[in-house]
C-alpha cells in the first residue's frame, strides 16, 4: 500500500534519483486505466504557523501520495506572505518537480494539484489556477456542468472568459471580489452561489488557506493537523495526510468553508449541506489505505476493507462454479479476495499480472485493445484448462473487458466468467469523472444477455445496487449514485440531460 512507502523530500540529495525509484513504486498505486474511467484530479494544501517553515516540499509529498487520482499534470503554488509563486507542468509529480523547482516555491502556505483532464487539455489548463494579477491560486477537483451564470457574471464585470475552463472561471470570480477589497473568505462566500456542479476547492492568497466543498459534498476533501499546533492540511484523501505526518481531524462538510490563517481554524457553513459523496470513491478511485467517515466522524472505514466486503457480497449474489478466482490489478484485488473467501473458491494473484510501466506509454483511444495487451499479462501456466472467475471493479465501455476475456482464453482458460464489483453503469457522470456519453456505455439500453455476447464471456454478472449498500453498511442517501440510476442531485443543464434522453427537471433526485 502507498502508506508503507517512504517519502523522499525534494531537498534530499537523492531527489534526482527518485524518479527511477518511483517507477517501481507506481505499481503499488491503484491506478486503473481500463475503459478510460478517470477522476479529474487531486487537491492538497498546507498552512504552517511558522513563517520560516517551507510548505512546498510537503505539498510535493502530498501530491505524490495522491498521484493515482491524476497523472497528466502537476502543479504547486506557494506564498511567502508577500507574493504567490507557481510552478506547473504536464507529467507525473516526480517528473515535474526536482529540487531546483521546489526552491522556486518559498513560503509557509502552499497548495497543489494532480490533474486528469475531463474539461480541457492538460497542457492548456494546468492547476493551481492563477491569473496575471496573481492575487489568489485555486486548485479544483470536480466539474461544473453548468457555467451560464458564472460566465454571465464575469462578462458583466468585463472579465475575459475566452479559453477558460471551469476551474479558471472559478478562480476569476473569487479574484474579482478580492480586487473589490473583500477578504479571501468573504470573496469565496460571495462567489459560491455562482458555482453549479461538483467541487472541492483549495484556495490561497498571501495570508490564508481555504477549503470548500459543494453543498452535496460529491468530491472528497479532508482536514488534517500537525502536532504541537504547527499547522493544518487539506487533502483529497487521508492517505496523503500520512505522507506528511499530519493527523486526520475530519472531513470538510458538504457546503462548508474552512479558513486557516494566523488565528487558527475557523468554519463557516455557506449553504445547507446534504452529503452525497461519489460512490466511485469506494470501489474505484480512492487509495486502498484511505479512510472515509462511516456513520459518525469517529467511525472511519478503510477503503480496502470496504472493497473486500463488496467482493463477499458479490459471491452471495452470484451462483457460478469456477476453478480459480482472479482480480484485475490493482483496484479489484480486494474484491476478488472477498469473493473467493465467501464462495470457497481458490484465489490466486498469479493468474493476471500487471506491468509496472504500461501506464507511462501514450496510446490513443482507438488503440485501447493494444494498451490492454501491454498492461496485463495472463499466465497460461496458471490458467490452462481452468474455469476462471475474473473480478473487475467496474465495467464501463466493455472494450477492455472484451479484450481481457479474449486474452484469458488465448492463455488457455476453459471458461471465463466476468464479474463486476459495481452495479451496471448506465448513465454518464457530469461531476468530474472522465466518463463517455451514454451510447458508449455498454450497459446503457442493453440487457445482460446482450452485454455477455458483446464481451464474449461465458457469463457476466454485476453486483446489485442493494447489495452494494448492504456490503458497505452505509446509508444510500450518503452517496451520489447517478451513474447507476440516472438521477442527478445537482442540475446538469439541458444539453447534458438531452444526452441521457430526458429532461433533467423530471429526473432530479
Amino acid at each position: 500500500m502507498l502508506e508503507n512507502e517512504v517519502s523522499i523530500s525534494p531537498d534530499s540529495p537523492r531527489f534526482n534519483d527518485f524518479a527511477k525509484e518511483f517507477e517501481k513504486l507506481l505499481d503499488k498505486l491503484p491506478i486503473s486505466e481500463h475503459d478510460n474511467l478517470h477522476d479529474e484530479c487531486a487537491v492538497f494544501g498546507i498552512y504552517f504557523n511558522d513563517k520560516n517553515k517551507k510548505a512546498a516540499p510537503y505539498v510535493f509529498n502530498g501530491l505524490f501520495a495522491l498521484q493515482h487520482r491524476g497523472q497528466e499534470g502537476s502543479g504547486i503554488s506557494s506564498s511567502n506572505s508577500e507574493q504567490i509563486f507557481s510552478e506547473k507542468d504536464a507529467g507525473l509529480v516526480t517528473s515535474v518537480f526536482n529540487s531546483r523547482r521546489i526552491e522556486k516555491l518559498p513560503g509557509h502556505i502552499a497548495i497543489g494539484h494532480d490533474r486528469y483532464s475531463t474539461n480541457g487539455g492538460a497542457l492548456e489548463h494546468l492547476q493551481p489556477a492563477t491569473s496575471a494579477k496573481n492575487k489568489i491560486a485555486v486548485a479544483h477537483n470536480g466539474n461544473l456542468p453548468v457555467v451560464i451564470e458564472l460566465k454571465r457574471f464575469l462578462n458583466n464585470h468585463n472579465i475575459s472568459i475566452e479559453g477558460l475552463n471551469d476551474s479558471e472561471l472559478i478562480q476569476r470570480a473569487i479574484e474579482y471580489y478580492v480586487e473589490q477589497g473583500l477578504s479571501l473568505e468573504d470573496a469565496v462566500t460571495e462567489a459560491y452561489p455562482l458555482f453549479t456542479g461538483a467541487f472541492s476547492l483549495v484556495i490561497m492568497d498571501n495570508e490564508k488557506l481555504i477549503g470548500v466543498r459543494d453543498n452535496f459534498g460529491i468530491r472528497p476533501l479532508v482536514l488534517g493537523e500537525f502536532e504541537d499546533n504547527k499547522g493544518f492540511v487539506l487533502s483529497s484523501e487521508t492517505c496523503a495526510l500520512d505522507k506528511v505526518g499530519a493527523k486526520y481531524l475530519r472531513s470538510v462538510k458538504a457546503g462548508e468553508m474552512v479558513v486557516i490563517d494566523k488565528n487558527g481554524l475557523e468554519s463557516k457553513q455557506l449553504r445547507e449541506g446534504h452529503e452525497q459523496l461519489d460512490i466511485f470513491e469506494i470501489f474505484y478511485f480512492a487509495n486502498p489505505s484511505s479512510k472515509i467517515e462511516g456513520r459518525s466522524p469517529s467511525d472511519l472505514r478503510i477503503i480496502e476493507d470496504l472493497r473486500y466486503k463488496i467482493g463477499r457480497q458479490l459471491a452471495k449474489e452470484v451462483n457460478i462454479n469456477a476453478d480459480i478466482v482472479i482480480g484485475v490489478p490493482n483496484s479489484a484485488i480486494p474484491a476478488a479476495e472477498g469473493f473467493a473467501d465467501e464462495s470457497g473458491m481458490h484465489f490466486t494473484s498469479r493468474g493476471l499480472l500487471k506491468s509496472s510501466y504500461a501506464h507511462r506509454t501514450f496510446i490513443s483511444p482507438d488503440e485501447r485493445g493494444k494498451k490492454v495487451e501491454m498492461k496485463f499479462t495472463p499466465m497460461g501456466n496458471v490458467l490452462e484448462g481452468l474455469s476462471v472467475a475474473v473480478i473487475d471493479d467496474s465495467i464501463v465501455r466493455g472494450t477492455t473487458s472484451k479484450e481481457l476475456v479474449q486474452m484469458l482464453r488465448d492463455a488457455g482458460a476453459k471458461e471465463v466468467h466476468l464479474l463486476s464489483a459495481a452495479p451496471m453503469i448506465k448513465y454518464p457522470d457530469f461531476y468530474g469523472i472522465d466518463m463517455p456519453d451514454p451510447e458508449e456505455l455498454i450497459a446503457f439500453g442493453r440487457s445482460l444477455e446482450e452485454i455477455t455476447e458483446i464481451i464474449g464471456a461465458d457469463s457476466v454478472h454485476y453486483l446489485s445496487l442493494d447489495g452494494l449498500f448492504e456490503a458497505i453498511d452505509l446509508p444510500r442517501d450518503r452517496f451520489t449514485i447517478s451513474c447507476f440510476t440516472g438521477r442527478y442531485p445537482i442540475y446538469i443543464g439541458y444539453e447534458n440531460s438531452e444526452k441521457i434522453g430526458h429532461f433533467i427537471r423530471s429526473n432530479v433526485a
